[in-house]
């Protein structure tokens, strides 16, 4: 029997822009997704994990959406080699409360826990390890991928048909369950190294001669600093603590996890207060607070990776317009690109306090994932600012011509003709497409919108 759906109800994404109606679908087996595909209607169907891609990814106006989260079951772990088998509804957060207390922690997390395994693999994500471990995609061993003709097929990441899939925006098929490699810890703690970088120059002086010491490093930079101050930045960098690094006290229980939450953002909350001078005054409070240098600092999983995840609901933050995030990546050897960029957005002044650069590694094999070896910066941006869609359309035309990309994970406007350039397998993927789901069976307003 095939799982209900509900009447047509609004869906967006996490930056609460360009709000579509579709049918929700909450399969619980593999015969009910199967069943729920298959009787997708013309307007198609796309799979849905916990909504925390920021466009319209996961949107499919006036089709069904695939609610994946009821495929949440976890099914063999070994222990021993750090492999676990799940379903695709399945949370990061939920992998950290199952296999930390077993000495293994999940090897790319991005600045949530609160996304699924399946939405993990369909965007690709990176975390801010990408310089040594590449994406998500990368420690996926194998999966389980349901197609256009009701097929469930079992992927290996040598096939086509998986690296078109890894990035693919959830529009080859409804991932069903992966296998992924973990990564092996002692603690549930972080050893932190923090640092204040002067400017943008100073800042990728830093990361180019020392990130190879760190598994995890990112930066929070301050994009309203202007003259001399340009690009300046706080740059966090660390690893697993080991056992020895923790005091006596927590030595007896050092792969507890514990993710406390602050108080819900409410639901209305007051417009006109993320202004230039309210955000440059937090820019400039939070680079002052930051040390000048500090070592060796334990902090919580929660605390180093996830901060925003204490305070739920935080996009309500942005008011009803909602906001935008974007983010982009140019190459090696591409550095004046980036500055060039960066200088823009300070001159525009874009109320940005959420403002993150990292170094990328090597491309990873996925035919749409998104990094590539360079940098990346993402940032937030309310979407009622005056005039943002021209501003970051002519940002679009300077990270094409630096060679670079938009994250298609995070993206909500970008224009279709600049996206031909930044993706050089996109030929490859519509024709996969056109051969696999001649119907168009999985389809999203992402993909309408970008002719994917």
């Amino acid at each position: 029997m095939p799982a209900a759906a509900t009447p047509p109800t609004p869906v967006t994404g996490w930056g609460r822009t360009a709000p579509t109606a579709a049918r929700l679908v909450r399969p619980r087996t593999y015969e009910e997704a199967v069943a729920a595909v298959l009787a997708g209607g013309a307007r198609g169907s796309i799979a849905r994990g916990l909504g925390r891609a920021y466009g319209d990814a996961a949107q499919n106006a006036g089709g069904a959406v695939l609610d994946m989260t009821g495929l949440d079951r976890i099914r063999t772990i070994d222990a021993e080699a750090g492999v676990v088998v799940c379903e695709a509804g399945v949370s990061l957060h939920r992998l950290m409360e199952v296999l930390l207390p077993l000495g293994w922690f999940v090897p790319v997390t991005p600045g949530t826990r609160y996304v699924t395994v399946g939405g993990a693999i369909g965007a690709d994500i990176h975390g801010k390890n990408h310089h040594g471990s590449g994406a998500f995609s990368r420690h996926v061993r194998g999966l389980d991928l349901l197609t256009a003709n009701g097929e469930v097929r079992r992927l290996k990441p040598t096939d086509d048909l998986f690296q078109a899939t890894a990035g693919g925006m959830g529009l080859t098929g409804v991932i069903l369950a992966a296998e992924l490699h973990l990564h092996p810890v002692q603690t549930s703690l972080m050893s932190v190294d923090t640092e204040r970088a002067t400017d943008l120059d100073d800042l990728m002086a830093r990361l180019s001669a020392t990130d190879h010491r760190y598994r995890y490093s990112v930066a929070w930079i301050d994009l309203l600093a202007r003259g001399a101050r340009t690009g300046r930045a706080v740059l966090t960098r660390g690893d697993h603590a080991p056992l020895d690094a923790l005091p006596k006290r927590a030595q007896g229980a050092p792969l507890s996890f514990r993710a406390p939450h602050l108080p819900l953002v409410p639901s209305h909350f007051p417009e006109g207060l993320l202004t230039r001078a309210t955000v440059t005054a937090f820019n400039a409070l939070w680079y002052r607070k930051a040390p000048k240098h500090r070592t060796g600092e334990l902090q919580s999983i929660a605390t180093f990776f996830h901060p925003l995840d204490g305070v739920p609901h935080w996009n309500r933050i942005y008011g009803r317009g909602g906001f935008v995030q974007y983010q982009f990546v140019v190459g090696h050897g591409q550095e004046e690109a980036l500055r060039r960029v960066v200088r823009r957005i300070a001159h525009r002044g874009c109320p940005s306090f959420l403002a993150v650069l990292k170094r990328f590694g090597e491309s990873d094999p996925g035919w749409l994932s998104f990094p590539r070896p360079g940098w990346t910066l993402a940032l937030d941006i309310p979407a009622g600012l005056p005039g943002l869609g021209g501003f970051l359309d002519e940002l679009d035309e300077e990270v094409a011509a630096a060679g670079g990309r938009v994250y298609l994970a995070k993206d909500a406007r970008v224009r279709p003709e600049v996206l031909e350039g930044m993706y050089p397998r996109l030929p490859e993927f519509r024709s996969l497409r056109r051969e696999l789901d001649p119907e168009e069976v999985f389809v999203s307003d992402l993909s309408r919108r970008l002719n994917l």
